[in-house]
């Protein structure tokens, strides 16, 4: 008994620092090509040690048949060298869950691609853009530090070029860091958030506040920035911040919908012909001058051209008379003011102003949508994808009934299998972050 215990200890002593050596090869080895700013490819045998060892990695669960993520995969080639680049270097790693099932299924991967960013081994979802640049400016700010301090004028300056057009920024002009800090951990998905402790009056005069402490809110993507003098006390902040989450005149779209789940004011909606034509454009001006005097609401915008299934819910078409106004809640009803239905060409401003005027004194008629709520346009995506599924279910049901009957022959009607990742319609211009392949 004496001398198996001691064999087998001598073994071990052999192979303990040979698995360690094993351990530690692999361990060299993805950090070696982390710092060739490639795509690792991981697997059940090196993830846990990848995602233990590197403080931040982004996870591309994927499928070699899935359409989607052969369309992803070139864009997180071109992402990698660069994020791999960054002062805290963010590694993006690529798992086969069709084939690593086990691997797929500890991470709750239900469809391809699942994306997930791992923070110091901790995974959180990612629902951002897929282009290589957007998704390179979205990962950047799981990697900047809550509040940037900045010293100079030209640190402002870095700070706001580096910041792209993506997100909203907050830069506070002798603002104490620990009034903003709270709740820039809280929005840090959704702004960059900065304390400027020392700039010159050049800085207050490009900026165009007269006097300090103040919040500087700008919105680059819209070329609109707003001004915050107090109080500075965190509820009068944080509504300060997330009404500067969107533009002052907002255009209806599912990503702008999303931000407005979270919102709980009315939204005053204007419906057009074409957002893109001279009048409209006009018209939103004018949107925007009546939002930044009506602070609690929201003043949105969508074209019947742009989004005609949107626009049907408030029971416009192509023979209403355009523009039209309503007040929507964000769910399942809205109201028209009662004389102020449509707006004419001439003299809009003093329209919308009555019918702000005939909204608050209450000469309304309320209504219900006929089609689905905000919340059901945010999932209507899921939705068709389900319809997909019972679509291609009747299908190969029809298919297993018809097997076995005798049909008669055919001539010149014979066609190939449609492959459905290049067949026609296939491709999309636009392909969106919640796009999968279950």
């Amino acid at each position: 008994m004496r001398v198996s215990i001691v064999v087998a200890v001598w073994i071990l002593s052999f192979v303990l620092p040979i698995s360690q050596t094993l351990s530690s090869s692999n361990d060299e080895t993805l950090l070696n090509e982390k710092t060739e700013g490639k795509v690792l490819e991981l697997d059940e045998s090196n993830f846990e040690s990848a995602i233990s060892s590197i403080d931040y990695v982004f996870v591309d669960f994927y499928a070699p048949w899935c359409g989607h993520c052969k369309r992803l995969s070139p864009e997180l080639d071109v992402a990698a060298p660069i994020l791999a680049g960054l002062k805290q270097p963010i590694v993006i790693a690529k798992v086969n869950a069709d084939k690593y099932k086990r691997l797929a299924s500890k991470y709750d991967v239900d469809g391809y691609p699942t994306l997930k960013i791992f923070m110091h081994g901790v995974p959180v979802d990612y629902h951002g853009p897929r282009k290589s640049n957007l998704l390179v400016r979205y990962l950047k700010k799981f990697v900047a530090p809550d509040v940037a301090i900045l010293s100079s004028d030209s640190a402002v300056r870095e700070f706001v070029e580096e910041a792209g057009i993506s997100f909203p920024l907050f830069i506070g002009f002798g603002v104490n860091e620990t009034k903003i800090s709270k709740l820039a951990i809280k929005y840090k998905k959704k702004a960059w958030f900065s304390v400027a402790v020392d700039f010159s009056d050049d800085l207050m005069v490009h900026y165009d506040f007269n006097k300090v402490p103040a919040l500087v809110s700008l919105r680059p993507i819209y070329n609109e920035q707003s001004i915050f003098y107090g109080p500075f006390e965190e509820k009068f902040l944080e509504e300060f911040i997330r009404q500067n989450f969107l533009p002052l005149a907002v255009p209806m779209n599912h990503d702008t919908l999303k931000i407005l789940s979270d919102d709980d004011r009315k939204i005053v909606l204007t419906i057009v012909e074409d957002e893109s034509e001279a009048s409209s454009q006009k018209l939103i001006k004018l949107l925007k001058a009546a939002a930044s005097a009506n602070h609690d609401l929201v003043f949105g915008y969508v074209g019947l051209k742009q989004w005609e299934d949107f626009a049907d819910t408030f029971g416009v078409n192509k023979k209403t008379k355009l523009p039209k106004m309503v007040v929507w809640d964000g769910d399942e009803e809205y109201i028209s003011v009662i004389g102020s239905e449509n707006l004419e060409e001439e003299d809009q401003g003093t329209q919308i102003s009555r019918f702000l005027e005939g909204y608050r004194e209450g000469r309304t008629v309320q209504h219900r949508v006929s089609g689905p709520s905000l919340i059901g346009f945010i999932n209507s995506l899921i939705s068709i994808r389900t319809a997909y599924v019972i679509v291609f279910v009747v299908a190969v049901m029809m298919l297993i009934l018809t097997i076995g009957k005798e049909e008669p022959l055919r001539v010149g009607t014979g066609r190939g299998p449609v492959d459905s990742a290049t067949g026609p319609g296939a491709e999309r211009a636009d392909y969106r972050p919640e796009d999968k392949e279950d």
